[in-house]
């Protein structure tokens, strides 16, 4: 009973309008103080420095940082003209250019909000003014942005490796193929609106167009190969990973392209230290909120509580798969994880469900919770580069949200859709 007022009291203080870290970090110490004392608060700093330093979380601010350096360095932008020299032609084809160049650039940053801070302020502007819909184009691109942190590497991934103790290779290779079948769904779904409502072609298709902008942007496709191929061969680790994507990041853009001027590093150090500090928080508090969820067996009683109802694995991912989207509807893609994780890992182990099936299936999660209000992050993002109405956009954008739901259900009901390039390179 105690443990669901304290719950309760750390969602009302979020209601009213209290940071998330703070919310968490007050109803997580006034538990550890009823439940041990005084000396509860001892075992709560040990919590909160472990918490925070965990090496892989270090690839957080890293890949946030290396997201940062793409959107002033001008490697962003090369992006956006390569994928619409390739795509661009098709009817509708700057919706679709919107899709692609959100699975390029997910590649690199690992962020959706990055991805459509860099993405929706160069692609918005310039759907609403070939005459898309506004609303239209908040939507794709933040519905594109969101699918494309399933596609290696993710910081929502990091996170639940590093807190449920997952390989988190292994979840980038697991994030491949419902990324790019969600990038192609959304793609064929672009398509069908294009038809239908008579949206506009781009200039026609120019080979020589399509190989200038393909070398201009050549070291822009080379950093997702150096990333990742680094990562899955065994060269490096997805900290060094990341650490390596910051060198090329910055190597590009002070050195070849030479758009990263002083002015323009220092904004991007800032923002990397902003939205860093924001994640971090969030990270060291939740050690103290999973520090009391286990002394109290919280996880543990709920998952007795599941298995009394159901023993079968489908319905138990579909009851965490309602519960999970109502979370993301309230809470922030970090906080979301942070708060779940160490409540539903007993449940999962104890039914046999892959942590790897499970951690897309909870990054899926994150991915509708960033498009569904009233938080909404990603939409909102988008909304504001657009200057369109979120919920009004929201019912626009329900086809692409269905997407998401259909890779979702993939995932959920058919393991082998992310399990399959696990067991090719790891074995089952």
């Amino acid at each position: 009973m105690i443990e669901a007022l304290i719950l309760v009291g750390m969602f009302l203080m979020i209601a009213v309008g209290l940071p998330i870290a703070v919310s968490i970090l007050g109803a997580a110490l006034v538990g550890v103080y009823l439940n041990n004392g005084h000396l509860g608060f001892l075992n709560a700093a040990l919590s909160i420095y472990d918490g925070a330093t965990s090496f892989p979380l270090i690839a957080i601010p890293l890949f946030i940082l290396a997201g940062a350096l793409m959107n002033t360095g001008g490697i962003s932008t090369r992006l956006i003209a390569f994928v619409s020299a390739l795509i661009g032609f098709v009817r509708g084809g700057l919706a679709m250019v919107n899709v692609g160049v959100s699975m390029f650039f997910a590649e690199i940053s690992g962020s959706a909000v990055a991805d459509v801070a860099a993405t929706g302020s160069v692609l918005i502007p310039a759907m609403k003014k070939k005459g898309y819909n506004p609303r239209f184009a908040a939507a794709i691109t933040s519905s594109s942005a969101s699918l494309a942190i399933i596609i290696p590497p993710s910081i929502p991934m990091i996170l639940y490796g590093a807190l449920s103790d997952t390989s988190i290779v292994k979840l980038f290779v697991a994030g491949i193929i419902p990324g790019v079948v969600g990038g192609f769904l959304l793609m064929a779904l672009c398509y069908y609106f294009a038809v239908r409502y008579d949206l506009p072609r781009e200039d026609r298709f120019d080979l020589c167009r399509l190989w200038h902008a393909t070398k201009d942007a050549a070291w822009a496709l080379i950093l997702p190969v150096i990333i990742l191929g680094g990562i899955f061969g065994g060269i490096v680790t997805a900290t060094e990973g990341a650490g390596l994507a910051v060198l090329a990041a910055l190597v590009i853009g002070l050195f070849i392209y030479r758009e990263l001027d002083v002015r323009r590093l220092y904004a991007a150090l800032v923002d990397g230290v902003l939205q860093t500090a924001t994640v971090m928080l969030l990270v060291a508090s939740s050690a103290v909120l999973g520090l009391y969820l286990t002394e109290t067996e919280v996880p543990q009683r709920l998952a007795q509580g599941i298995t009394a109802i159901t023993t079968n694995k489908l319905a138990v991912l579909m009851l965490i798969n309602v519960f999970l989207l109502f979370v993301g509807m309230v809470l922030h893609g970090a906080a979301a994880i942070i708060l779940t994780v160490p409540i539903f890992m007993p449940l999962v182990h104890q039914l046999g469900i892959d942590p790897v099936q499970f951690g897309i299936l909870l990054t899926l999660n994150i991915a509708l919770g960033q498009q569904t209000p009233p938080v909404a992050s990603v939409l909102v993002t988008a909304c504001s580069i657009a200057k369109t109405d979120v919920w009004k956009t929201t019912r626009t954008n329900l086809p692409f949200i269905a997407v998401l739901v259909t890779v979702l259900l993939l995932v959920t009901y058919i393991p082998a859709v992310p399990l399959t390039l696990v067991d090719v390179f790891y074995g089952p």
